[in-house]
């Protein structure tokens, strides 16, 4: 496998540039994992970001009603082009995700997202742009259904954790705010050609229609959240002294009244009581 991507790669003259995150996925097994986690039907319109070689494209495409797959790199273009001629159902967009949008992709020509029972996102993402990407699709309205993606295994983690854990923090809030996080597997780093540094995960997150944690405004909700986080290793009351301009005795009666022990760091914190915070510190 990995001898016909460097050969087809070869063909075309390119070489994988490593600023655009590109280590394309040699791996059956992992092939397999994706298509198996993204449950896909003939009614599903899919996503794929960084179409790389379009070897996870061809695997897709048989199997959903519709493939938009996207791609930075002109490079990649006639290769794509020839690889992928045989399917009828795929759209090729070369372009930057973060720039043209969910929403620029379903609003293409020809394309009806009412027509679909969902809109899955399966890729695999460039390292160098995962996080924007990720929160860019979680805050979409309407956001994809389903994000089926490898990620770089820390990251995966992070996405992933629960509070008292080293991985949790500011951007496991933000993920969890919207979206139910399974880290499915691990995949290693010589599954992928060339090989990436660190090994990375096969992420499951299915979006939800309304978010997970309740709370009044949703951008100071995030703003007390990495508040918090940016002073990790202090209490939560000492972390917010820094951000707050309040009285320590005023701050510790708020936490007091959510039931918040003061001396608790930030990261031993639910969502749900950074909600509950966040509500009473807006109060009057």
């Amino acid at each position: 496998m990995i001898e016909d991507e460097r050969k087809l790669l070869k063909r075309y003259g390119i070489r994988p540039r490593k600023k655009l995150g590109q280590n394309f996925l040699i791996d059956n097994r992992a092939f397999e994992k994706i298509l198996e986690t993204s449950e896909l039907t003939k009614n599903d319109l899919v996503i794929e970001i960084g179409a790389g070689t379009g070897s996870l494209t061809e695997r897709i495409a048989p199997l959903a009603a519709k493939v938009i797959a996207i791609e930075i790199d002109e490079r990649l273009s006639p290769l794509l082009a020839e690889r992928l001629a045989q399917f009828d159902n795929i759209r090729i967009v070369r372009g930057d995700i973060l720039k043209i949008g969910l929403k620029g992709l379903l609003e293409l020509p020809g394309v009806k997202p009412s027509t679909f029972s969902a809109v899955k996102v399966v890729a695999n993402l460039p390292y160098y742009i995962i996080t924007p990407i990720i929160i860019n699709l979680l805050q979409q309205k309407p956001a994809p259904n389903l994000l089926v993606i490898l990620v770089q295994k820390e990251l995966a983690e992070r996405i992933t954790a629960h509070p008292g854990t080293k991985s949790y923090g500011a951007f496991s809030i933000a993920c969890q705010y919207y979206c139910i996080a399974e880290l499915i597997c691990k995949v290693e780093k010589k599954a992928f050609f060339p090989q990436p540094q660190v090994d990375s995960a096969l992420l499951k997150l299915v979006v939800m229609p309304h978010p997970l944690v309740k709370t009044r405004d949703k951008d100071f909700f995030f703003s007390i959240v990495r508040a918090s986080f940016s002073k990790r290793r202090k209490t939560i009351e000492n972390a917010l002294l820094y951000h707050l301009n309040w009285r320590r005795e005023q701050l510790r009666e708020r936490l007091t009244k959510v039931r918040i022990d003061f001396r608790r760091r930030p990261e031993t914190l639910s969502a749900t009581e950074f909600a509950r915070l966040a509500d009473i510190l807006q109060e009057s």
